[in-house]
């Protein structure tokens, strides 16, 4: 009863959004709604085969109960209940992994493509890269395998160059291997260039599940019949009911049918034991192809017949095959912008039926309107830029050389402005650069980047003349090819492994870490645990058994354990004189599983549960690392000076201000044990137990440089930290302590803060 459950739902349809919502098995009632999973010995297979859910399938019955004829697509569904046999043992049924398994539903197209020994390196390779990408599957059938197969390409050889013996087994291996999992099935030789999308196309408009054999119709050698085959030359389409009507009598054609040519040798065999034969023309689909005459050249070929083929042959090198692409690629790229200026004059004359009327329609026609900012936060920047210089940088300097891609962008944008004036205004007016007076473009994540230039332009007229004018031109790069990257599947029920490494100098910030850690993850028994990591140097080290300098620490996680009798935070001592990233995370590494999601934070960090869901979400094992940029707040001393601060904590939705996020910092992170580990197997190799390497690196650059992993860094609203001087140690890499002095001078105020305190300094000074 399970193998016929993915017909049974093909008749359900209807009802479908109801049964993927159910448990499905064999016993199927629309009276009841609890559902069960029965067993193929139960009542219900019978009555189901016998044809009791359709009155017009019954056998012996030509009329159903409503009088339709047998055969009527109108099915009237009878509902059968449900009784289970309690004297049978009930028995769990095996369910299918995926959905599109159970409900029967298939790919549209598998290619097929013949081929030899001889030119399985050559034509072979030209089709592979041509047209091959643009197919599901695409497999290419021989005799012989040859001695060195190309790279990328799914070859099968069937060990016999006889052409109706291949055709005779590509025939076979398709149906045995795809049969069940393809609608259609397009056989072509090496030497046919494919379009691709046309294709497609043409499969997307058939009916799946009727018999068809498509293609170039030839009559047989005589023509006296008026059955016709199928050219292989130039392609054709088998249905999968064709190939599966077809399977039985495979091997009574290869003994019966006796022919030098392998497409006819299956046209034969179709015609004599299917009785179809080929056609070009089916629910109003032509079937399109071309020849291509000797010494032809695909740049000059301008027929209706060639640009609107689906199929050229012969090819008789690689080299064409590739011009042939080159030629196809440009016509469907003309007929795509010939859509498009349609598609915009459709918009364009619709619009004034509109309530806004002409005004309506945004410009470009058919992207979207400029983004609207609803608050003063929203407003989206324009940044004011020369042909020589920025006026807004990174770094946040209020000029900076125009450089790399932005000089690149600048350029063509200048370029692009004056190649337009001249197609509008041509031949009247010819325009030339003389200079750009004005630049200004800003990202609008909803259309792309927008851009307005006053130029100076030298205007030439048809008698000679000219004359330097100014003009704003509004330019739009839009999102073009927006991609949706296929993320693995990740849970927010993942346990996170938090690791605080803790200095002698770093002490005195625990108490408020462990009062949010309290606050956040005990206290709403979030699954989070807590290790810390002791940074002893040699000389605290010594003197560990007489005054420990953590002895505080530890005591207060003694308190924390007692309120909480379930909960353990454990610690481990570390010495060393430069606590590197990379020693520390080795240590800890070794002791924690291969599955341990870790969470590397700093004892100025507020550990929060919104940003522990983002760490489970964005840390994907074998997949992504997650290193968050947090949000620092400005010294309180600098920014409010006489003021009173404001008293909201820091997760108040107004709390992010007075601040900034910081960039130079890369000790927070979020990753998983074993890719940890795969990147420090890599790293290995370089290092040969360099001590002096370890201390020059951090974990950021570890995968960054070892590991094939998405490093995705993104600022993070949800961790917030209080203002605080870093001591930057002069023993890390000197990459590692600019970040770090970068880090205190910039965090100090903003631009804005720091001038208001030197101008009351002076005025103070003054007087």
């Amino acid at each position: 009863c399970a193998m016929r459950l993915s017909s049974l739902l093909a008749l359900f349809r209807p009802a479908l959004p109801l049964i993927l919502g159910l448990s499905l098995g064999c016993s199927l009632s629309l009276l009841m709604v609890s559902w069960s999973q029965g067993d193929a010995d139960e009542p219900c297979g019978e009555e189901m085969r016998i044809g009791g859910l359709f009155p017009g399938s019954q056998r012996g019955n030509p009329k159903g109960s409503n009088g339709a004829e047998a055969g009527n697509e109108d099915f009237q569904p009878r509902i059968v209940p449900y009784h289970k046999d309690p004297n049978k043992p009930h028995k769990k049924v095996l369910r299918t992994r995926y959905i599109h398994t159970e409900l029967g539903i298939r790919e549209r197209l598998l290619v097929g493509i013949l081929t030899s020994r001889a030119t399985l390196n050559t034509l072979a390779v030209a089709v592979n890269r041509t047209v091959a990408h643009h197919f599901h599957r695409t497999f290419f059938f021989t005799g012989l395998r040859s001695p060195k197969l190309p790279h990328g390409m799914a070859v099968v050889a069937h060990g016999d160059d006889r052409p109706v013996w291949l055709m005779y087994e590509t025939v076979r291996h398709l149906h045995q291997h795809f049969g069940a999992d393809y609608d259609w099935f397009y056989l072509a030789q090496d030497d046919t260039y494919t379009q691709a999308e046309r294709l497609n196309e043409l499969v997307g408009h058939l009916s799946a599940g009727q018999d068809l054999y498509m293609g170039r119709a030839e009559e047989f050698i005589g023509g006296e019949e008026r059955a016709r085959y199928c050219h292989g030359g130039y392609g054709y389409l088998l249905s999968r009911s064709v190939l599966s009507r077809l399977q039985p009598h495979l091997d009574t054609c290869r003994n019966d049918i006796l022919s030098v040519r392998p497409d006819e040798w299956l046209g034969r065999c179709i015609i004599d034991y299917l009785g179809l034969s080929c056609v070009e023309v089916h629910q109003e689909m032509q079937y399109r192809y071309f020849e291509l005459g000797k010494n032809a050249d695909p740049e000059r070929e301008e027929s209706p017949e060639f640009k609107n083929a689906f199929t050229v042959h012969p090819v008789s090198e690689p080299g064409l095959m590739y011009r042939l692409h080159k030629r196809f690629s440009q016509i469907e790229l003309d007929m795509t912008y010939l859509q498009i200026q349609q598609l915009q004059v459709q918009i364009n004359n619709l619009s004034e039926l509109t309530p806004e009327g002409k005004a309506g329609a945004t410009w470009p026609i058919g992207i979207n309107p400029p983004f609207k900012p609803k608050t003063r936060f929203e407003v989206i920047n324009w940044d004011y830029f020369t042909e020589e210089h920025i006026y807004s940088c990174i770094d946040g300097s209020p000029k900076c050389e125009l450089q790399g891609a932005d000089r690149a962008d600048v350029s063509a944008v200048l370029e692009t402005a004056v190649e337009q004036l001249n197609e509008r205004y041509q031949p009247l007016v010819r325009f030339r650069k003389h200079r750009l007076l004005n630049g200004y473009r800003r990202f609008d994540p909803t259309r792309g980047m927008e851009y307005t230039l006053d130029l100076a332009l030298e205007a030439f007229t048809q008698k000679g003349h000219s004359q330097v004018i100014a003009k704003r031109v509004e330019l739009l790069r839009p999102l073009s090819s927006i991609e949706i990257i296929p993320m693995p599947y990740v849970t927010e029920a993942t346990r996170v492994q938090v690791i605080l490494p803790v200095t002698a100098r770093e002490q005195d910030y625990v108490s408020n870490f462990l009062d949010m850690y309290v606050m956040n993850a005990l206290d709403t028994h979030d699954n989070v645990l807590l290790t810390f990591l002791f940074i002893y140097d040699p000389f605290d080290a010594q003197r560990v058994s007489q005054a420990d300098i953590f002895a505080g620490i530890k005591s207060m996680i003694g308190e924390v354990e007692k309120r909480y009798a379930d909960v353990k935070i454990p610690w481990i001592s570390v010495k060393t004189e430069v606590p590197s990233q990379v020693k520390l995370m080795d240590i800890i590494s070794k002791k924690h599983p291969v599955d341990t999601l870790f969470f590397l934070a700093s004892v100025w960090t507020e550990v929060n549960a919104d940003f522990l869901n983002r760490c489970r979400m964005n840390a994907i094992s074998n997949w992504q690392v997650f290193f968050p940029i947090h949000f620092q707040e400005y010294s309180p001393a600098i920014v409010y000076r006489d003021q009173q601060p404001s008293s909201a904590s820091s997760f108040a939705a107004d709390s992010l201000k007075d601040g900034r996020f910081d960039r130079h910092v890369f000790e927070e992170a979020c990753f998983y044990n074993a890719d940890y580990m795969a990147a420090r197997t890599k790293m290995a190799a370089d290092i040969l137990d360099n001590d002096e390497m370890l201390e020059s690196m951090d974990v950021y650059e570890i995968f960054v440089r070892y590991s094939s992993l998405h490093v995705f860094r993104a600022v993070e609203p949800a961790l917030v930290q209080k203002y605080v001087r870093r001591v930057c140690n002069p023993r890390f890499s000197e990459d590692i302590y600019h970040r770090c002095v970068l880090s205190n001078l910039e965090g100090l105020a903003s631009r804005s803060h720091l001038a208001m305190a030197l101008f009351e300094q002076e005025q103070a000074n003054s007087t």
